[in-house]
């Protein structure tokens, strides 16, 4: 519309933490120092600027870091304020919000808790609904919020897939039984799922079995319970934005995206589609949902089935298991469990020759993963001190039978995701 020109950095693209200098004022870069760091993930640039805009930030690759029309009050910028690996991120957006849009910023979580309940009050008043619950944070803070809008006409269902974390399904089940007095119906469907996973590999095709599988076993479980007029979940904003939305490129498939044509449910509804992970945690706070779970590390709804590469099998499963109980186990034993902001166990479709009791072996690589993130749509990988990731691998080639090696990611989202799958 103002003729200026992208094109593709055909040299050099910028991902993670890079360095940018502002060259000129401007409003939104009050009170930022002139060299800070940026985060940033493109392949793509502004080459020359539209009319009436003047560049106002550049990096060592990216001569448009940040652009300005200040007759218009039009403002852009190439890297992501929004996350927490930009240095000054949340300054340059406060100066925008307060400074150039004159926000007043008298909005909190108790206001989203309070008013999202009363929504969903009147919306489901008279309607049954049905959850889909995994245990998660985000699935537990959907629970409580449709409990305190439609209470005894609130079923949640847990399905166990039979990729759970080691224990999870009976934590998960008396936990939410005994302190939040809910009704909850388990469905066990190992067998089900693992049937239906049979000779997949590909990760997109194995997030939407699995997400059709939970659909299914959800409305078996729903047909005992009379017509059932409301369907939940806790998607939040990731899952959206990852799974494509508008012209958006997808990710990948999240399971709760990847819901089947046909329901046997008059409606969705999900509560916290328009939130990120440390805002449902914050939220959960507010309802008065104890920190222990609020703060539980974050375990994605298709389960181990996609920290499992390949073909998903019980054997491997097992190993998985075992082999991230002790990694999280040792952080926790460190005082670490709450640094990284997610922290597990891959087991990868790689083979590779060991030595194990002066006999050769050739056995399965796992790979251990954690981040630092507040938003999980950007992150970095966490430096956890080498002595404790060598106890780590001590302990898991010790105590997991048909492991060769362990390795460390050390890869950033972007270019990768904090998955692996």
């Amino acid at each position: 519309m103002s003729g200026g020109t992208i094109e593709a950095a055909n040299t050099v693209s910028e991902y993670g933490k890079i360095e940018f200098e502002i060259t000129s004022d401007c409003s939104i870069f009050t009170d930022v120092p002139k060299k800070s760091v940026s985060w940033m993930s493109h392949t793509d640039y502004v080459s020359k600027v539209g009319d009436g805009f003047e560049i106002v930030a550049r990096t060592k690759n990216c001569p448009s870091a940040a652009m300005c029309d200040r007759r218009r009050r039009l403002y852009g910028v190439q890297f992501h304020p929004e996350v927490t690996h930009t240095e000054y991120g949340s300054k340059i957006i406060r100066n925008f919000l307060f400074e150039v849009c004159k926000c007043a910023g008298d909005w909190n979580m108790s206001d989203f808790a309070s008013e999202t309940i009363e929504k969903l009050r009147d919306r489901l008043a008279g309607k049954t609904v049905l959850l889909g619950l995994s245990g998660g944070v985000d699935s537990t803070v959907a629970a409580v919020l449709l409990h305190k809008a439609v209470g005894d006409r609130l079923t949640c269902v847990f399905v166990d897939n039979g990729m759970l974390r080691k224990n999870e399904g009976d934590i998960v089940e008396r936990t939410l039984k005994e302190r939040f007095d809910m009704s909850i119906v388990r469905a066990n469907a190992g067998d089900r799922f693992l049937s239906a996973l049979k000779g997949v590999v590909d990760p997109q095709e194995k997030r939407r079995i699995i997400g059709d599988v939970f659909i299914r076993v959800f409305e078996d479980v729903a047909r005992p319970l009379g017509h059932i007029n409301v369907f939940a979940q806790g998607t939040i904003y990731p899952d959206v934005i990852e799974s494509g939305k508008g012209d958006a490129d997808q990710i990948k498939v999240h399971h709760n995206k990847a819901l089947p044509d046909v329901m046997d449910f008059d409606e969705v509804v999900e509560p916290l589609a328009d939130l990120f992970k440390d805002e449902v945690r914050r939220v959960g706070l507010e309802l008065g949902i104890p920190r222990e779970i609020v703060c539980r590390q974050p375990f994605p709804g298709p389960g181990l089935g996609v920290r499992v590469i390949g073909e998903v099998t019980k054997d491997k499963l097992d190993k998985l298991r075992e082999a991230d109980a002790i990694f999280r186990k040792e952080l926790e034993n460190a005082g670490l469990d709450l640094l990284p902001s997610q922290y597990f166990a891959v087991l990868t479709d790689t083979l590779t020759v060991g030595v194990q009791g002066d006999a050769r072996v050739y056995a399965d690589v796992v790979a251990l993963r954690a981040v630092d993130t507040d938003d999980f749509m950007t992150a970095d990988f966490s430096r956890i001190p080498l002595d404790l990731l060598g106890r780590v691998s001590s302990r898991i080639m010790n105590e997991v039978k048909g492991l060769s090696r362990v390795v460390y990611d050390i890869t950033s989202k972007p270019p990768a995701t904090v998955e692996w799958e």
